[in-house]
């Protein structure tokens, strides 16, 4: 079962602090407590991550093995594309930035489904936890490091 969560918070920093932060794929685990481990396989030409495999622990206790493909569009959004995995059939994220004032709204949207069947409690559950960590790590890893 596919389940699909949108959030919007606001960074105070701007667009391109943001997608810098964004953009150190390999810190993920130092703001993403369910990243284990991240290895950029390959680069686009302007050193941005392409392919990435990563070692992520899900809140329900589930180890996956992921490869993501990362799509960047400047400095106004990102997405990724799950091309393989152990425990999930489909996972597609993306973060959208506008400048608002002194700051950067963020929309940050996430569907996935796992291959396992999991009650839907338990894929919501994990689906908030992600959307959680996505507003409230990032802002703090962007307010810390990139500002």
């Amino acid at each position: 079962m596919a389940v699909s969560s949108t959030k919007s918070f606001e960074i105070k920093a701007t667009p391109e602090q943001v997608m810098a932060a964004i953009a150190a794929v390999d810190r993920l685990p130092d703001w993403s407590s369910t990243h284990k481990k991240v290895v950029i396989e390959s680069t686009y030409p302007d050193g941005r991550p392409h392919r990435v495999r990563m070692t992520v622990v899900s809140v329900i206790g589930l180890t996956d093995e992921q490869v993501v493909d990362y799509t960047w569009d400047g400095d106004r959004s990102m997405s990724w594309t799950l091309v393989e995995s152990t425990q999930q059939n489909q996972q597609d994220g993306a973060y959208t930035l506008t400048p608002s004032g002194g700051a950067t709204t963020v929309d940050f949207s996430l569907t996935i489904d796992p291959k396992i069947p999991l009650p839907g409690f338990l894929v919501r559950r994990a689906e908030k936890t992600a959307i959680e960590t996505a507003g409230k790590g990032l802002t703090k890893f962007v307010e810390e490091n990139f500002r």
